[in-house]
Formats: C-alpha cells, sequence, structure tokens
C-alpha cells in the first residue's frame, strides 16, 4: 500500500473516531472525568476513540507498532509506528467547547510520513503525506504569505506543569503581544498546526508537548510549504516537547523572539 492510499485509509479510521466524540459530545456528562495529573483529564471517550482507531489501523498496516496516549497499544516497532492522539483537546470536550480533534500521525523510522488531523465539530479532515501535499477536505492547503511578524496571527499553548518554566513563557508571551497581530490560544495543539497549514495563522508554539499532540501537525505543516523547528538549535521537535509551527516566512522572527528569554 501506497502513502496516498494509506492516508485515504487514515482519513476514514479518524473520521469513524470522529463521529463516535461527536455523537458522545451531545450528552456527555463530566462526571466521567478522571484525572491523569494537574488539568490533565481523560474519559471514556478518549479510551474508546483510542481503541477504535488501534483495531483499524492494526489492518491498514499490520506491520506498525503504536505510540498511543492513553496506552491502548505501546508495541513499538522498528520500522512504522502510528502516533494516536484520539482526542486532542479533551479539556475542550469536557466543558462543551467545540474546538477538539482527532491526530493521527505515522512514522517511519524517525520522521512523520503521513498524518490526518480531524476537527471534530467542525467536520473538517486535514491531510497530508510525504511528497504529496496537504490538504483539508480535498482542497489543498497552502501556509499564508505574509512576511512580517506585525502582521501575524500567532497561536500557542498554556502547559500545565514545568512551572519552574512559567515566568519565562510569560515574558514571551508579553512580547509577542505587543508585536504580533494578534494571539490566541485554542487548546488543541494538532488543530493549531492544521490551521498553520491552512494559512489562518502564521505560526503556533508550545512547550511541554507530547509526540501524539504534534505528530500529524507536522507533517501538515511541512506539506503546505511551512517550517517547523524546535525553540533552539535542535531537529528533534517530534520527541523534544518544543515546538514552533510557522508559514516559514516569520520563522526566524519567532525564533529570536522566543530566544529573547528561552534560556
Amino acid at each position: 500500500m501506497n502513502l496516498q492510499q494509506l492516508t485515504q485509509e487514515l482519513n476514514i479510521a479518524a473520521k469513524r473516531a470522529g463521529a463516535f466524540i461527536r455523537q458522545e459530545a451531545e450528552t456527555f456528562d463530566r462526571a466521567h472525568i478522571e484525572m491523569k495529573g494537574f488539568a490533565n483529564m481523560v474519559s471514556y471517550v478518549d479510551k474508546q476513540a483510542e481503541e477504535m482507531l488501534v483495531e483499524d489501523l492494526r489492518k491498514v498496516l499490520p506491520e506498525a507498532g503504536f505510540i498511543t496516549e492513553e496506552g491502548t497499544d505501546t508495541t513499538r516497532q522498528e520500522r512504522y509506528n502510528w502516533v494516536i492522539d484520539p482526542l486532542d483537546g479533551t479539556s475542550n470536550f469536557t466543558h462543551g467547547l467545540p474546538l477538539f480533534s482527532v491526530s493521527v500521525g505515522l512514522m517511519e523510522y524517525n520522521e512523520i510520513v503521513a498524518g490526518v488531523v480531524y476537527g471534530v465539530m467542525q467536520d473538517e479532515c486535514f491531510w497530508a503525506y510525504k511528497g504529496g501535499g496537504a490538504y483539508c477536505n480535498g482542497k489543498r492547503l497552502q501556509v499564508s504569505d505574509i512576511t512580517e511578524l506585525g502582521q501575524s496571527l500567532v497561536i500557542t499553548g498554556f502547559p500545565y506543569y514545568e512551572e519552574t518554566r512559567a515566568k519565562q513563557y510569560l515574558e514571551i508571551l508579553h512580547a509577542f503581544m505587543a508585536r504580533s497581530h494578534g494571539f490566541r490560544r485554542l487548546g488543541s495543539a494538532a488543530l493549531d498546526l492544521a490551521y498553520v497549514a491552512a494559512g489562518r495563522a502564521e505560526t503556533f508554539f508550545e512547550y511541554n508537548l507530547q509526540p501524539y499532540d504534534v505528530a500529524a501537525g507536522i507533517i501538515l505543516v511541512q506539506e503546505a510549504g511551512g517550517q517547523v523547528s524546535m525553540f533552539g538549535d535542535g531537529d528533534d521537535f517530534l520527541f523534544g516537547k518544543e515546538i514552533i509551527g510557522s508559514n516559514g516566512h516569520v520563522h526566524q522572527q519567532i525564533k529570536d523572539t522566543i530566544n529573547e528569554f528561552w534560556q
């Protein structure tokens, strides 16, 4: 199966899990919330959606392993691994805020080669594969052509642990407030990166992220003509717990602003 066919099957799996999540959103009771840590929520919806994805994706690529947020399957393989966040934006979901997604990336060795981010409530399916471009519901995606930070819409996230770096991060946010066109915090890193790929924002950055938060978004931004990096000089933005995704034109301006304060 080639990457194009595989991505089509991945779309089907993500939409099936998304349909389940959308159905449960109509009647979800917050009494079902479990806490994995401070402000880190999970519910039966996350777990069942992940089980559905693992079941479907085993059939698509039987030789692949899994990196899953909820631990349904954690068997790693040498060449191929699915990287799954069944419900990115659980806090939004539990509060009834309709910004959450299904996010799945396919890792070949250490590179993401295909990915899908399904915006559940908007019924927007963002997908990409290496060398094939990025799309949303069949429309080709292209990052924005804005070249100045002062004209850029910036998206970020607020980590809910590692408070030792909170002061630095707040200084970064203050700098962007003064230098950018506007700031957003949407609550789903996968959607944030998809929106950068779609040209709806010029950049997204955050730290203390996990690979399943960003795997699919990485290939979306790259295939839409954008750029992905860490805050500093490293290139392990999948596992390095920090990421900048941008349209490429403002990337260095974003990095320079962050690194005025990030030491």
